[in-house]
């Protein structure tokens, strides 16, 4: 099974950025996405240290919530 999470843009250099998720930030690859347009506060999904999709904030929060219920189910 593979996780992908959601993780907002705070900085882009080149085709890597620095992405925040629940206070915890990251250096992640925008080299698989290089073809999109990507700008600071965008929501990406996360796999493996790569951005793979642009979603929306909403859907982005919809996920994080789902994982929040996930988590409080495990003993």
């Amino acid at each position: 099974m593979c996780l992908g999470i959601p993780m907002q843009i705070k900085s882009i250099d080149g085709f890597n950025a620095r992405c925040e998720a629940k206070g915890v930030e990251r250096d992640v690859s925008l080299f698989m996405m290089q073809d999109d347009e990507l700008k600071i506060d965008d929501y990406v999904v996360v796999h493996v240290g790569y951005a793979i999709q642009k979603i929306s904030q909403q859907d982005a929060q919809t996920a994080w919530q789902l994982y929040d219920e996930m988590l409080a189910e495990t003993p």
